[in-house]
């Protein structure tokens, strides 16, 4: 069983994790009741959904990097 100050270091770590309510109040359900396994499928989908976004936004950088490129070289578009 959890105590409840390690309960809330969780939930913490969860919140800055970027995880919504329901997935915090999820996770921590599926601890309580000893359900290791859905628990940490919990924290994998969260995961990938942030691998997914940080590829979005690397992926925009990498189009504003050309272009600025592209410009201090004179290069015609």
């Amino acid at each position: 069983m959890m105590s409840e100050e390690n309960e809330n270091v969780i939930i913490q770590n969860l919140k800055d994790a970027g995880c919504s309510q329901e997935t915090i109040m999820s996770f921590v359900d599926n601890i309580r009741e000893n359900r290791v396994e859905e628990g940490l499928g919990i924290l994998a989908l969260h995961r990938r959904s942030l691998l997914d976004e940080l590829h979005r936004e690397q992926k925009q950088i990498d189009c504003l990097d050309y272009l600025v490129y592209k410009m201090k070289k004179g290069i015609e578009l």
